[in-house]
């Protein structure tokens, strides 16, 4: 598909405050658009090109497909806004899919959704916004920023919504301009809105699918991507004995049961409790041994700017739709902290994220960072 308009590199002079909108072709990013319209900005809406796969064909119906750029266009047109597409295509390629083909080769489990926010949305969208002298960027996630001497990055209205999780990688200075109008409201009062005022994507479902994995099959993406992921190796159980061969240790995460093709002479289902890329192995166990209690977290950003100086209190989550559990929070050196939780924690993953909120509302996120090891066992 050929892009419909290329972001210009020159906007006529602005006569009040500009932000570029990133309009995926949703329901939220469309209500965005329209919410800072009505709040007297300048409104401009960018839809990225993200991801053509092997042969260049877009997935119609993916996040930034080709129907998406087309509800943004008409949305777009409907609010009188400018409309541009932006080709990140490379880029996405060389940073959220090599790091989601990496990270599961190296037998973590990666997010790319919190990928894209850190490379794309808040670094090269936002590096764009200011060569176009905008003031703002904003996108449809639904969590709040206010300023209180800093900025802070607070949780949603909308608990059920809530998505400060996949931004804990913002900064200071790029809080300093984002804007999150929904935060504060509900999903409910979104889509209200969005019918209200006759938007063509008011009914539109919520995208819950890899934009760039076809039928959000990741295994068979990674077999097209990287045929030489798949390597079968031996399945031990945590004793070291030999129950079965597994495909290639990329085709499996801590805690799946379901595929592995082995069973336990008592009957009680394995799990996988570790991946070990370097010898090829899948290690098994019962639901017991994925009980973890801490955990390093690498890669840290403070949204602060600054990490505490000593341990800290905070409640952490360490996947998406995992609850919040209290914590200490122990820096270790440079951008490495470990998470020591008050209760055992089941399934804490490899390659998912930690963040860590205030023990005191548990609103705030304070930082957040890349888990790369745990252990069952309290330092």
């Amino acid at each position: 598909m050929e892009c419909p308009l290329q972001l210009p590199t020159l906007l006529t002079p602005k006569k009040t405050k500009r932000v570029l909108v990133a309009m995926s072709g949703g329901v939220d990013s469309s209500v965005t658009a329209a919410l800072l319209k009505r709040q007297g900005y300048e409104v401009i809406g960018v839809t990225f090109r993200l991801w053509a796969g092997n042969e260049g064909q877009e997935h119609a119906k993916a996040c930034c497909g080709i129907d998406s750029v087309e509800d943004a266009r008409r949305v777009a047109q409907l609010l009188g806004i400018p409309h541009y597409v932006l080709n990140l295509t490379d880029a996405f390629a060389r940073t959220v899919v090599a790091d989601f083909i990496n990270e599961y080769a190296s037998g973590r489990t990666p997010n790319p959704c919190v990928r894209c926010n850190e490379f794309i949305k808040y670094r090269l969208f936002l590096r764009k916004a200011l060569e176009l002298d905008a003031d703002y960027i904003a996108t449809g996630h639904y969590a709040r920023i206010v300023k209180n001497g800093r900025y802070r990055l607070l949780k949603a209205l909308d608990a059920q919504k809530d998505q400060s999780y996949v931004l804990y990688m913002l900064t200071q200075p790029v809080l300093a301009r984002t804007l999150l109008p929904l935060g504060d409201y509900r999903k409910v009062e979104t889509r209200a809105l969005a019918r209200q005022w006759g938007l063509p994507v008011a009914a539109k479902p919520d995208s819950q699918e890899i934009c760039f994995v076809d039928g959000d099959d990741y295994r068979e993406f990674l077999r097209r991507q990287r045929p030489d992921l798949v390597r079968p190796g031996p399945i031990v159980t945590e004793d070291g004995e030999i129950v079965g061969t597994h495909i290639g240790v990329a085709f499996y995460t801590v805690g799946q049961r379901r595929g592995l093709g082995v069973t336990s002479r008592d009957g009680e289902p394995w799990y996988v409790v570790r991946i070990d890329a370097a010898t090829n192995t899948l290690v098994v166990g019962k639901r017991a041994s994925l009980q973890v209690r801490a955990a390093v977290v690498d890669a840290v950003n403070w949204v602060g700017g600054e990490p505490p100086a000593a341990p800290m209190r905070a409640h952490v989550r360490h996947r998406y739709r995992a609850p919040d559990a209290l914590a200490w929070v122990e820096p270790l050196h440079q951008q490495r902290v470990r998470v020591v939780w008050d209760e055992p924690q089941w399934a804490v993953t490899p390659g998912q994220i930690a963040v860590f909120y205030d023990a005191v509302t548990g609103e705030e996120v304070l930082g957040g960072g890349t888990i790369v090891a745990t252990t069952n066992q309290a330092p």
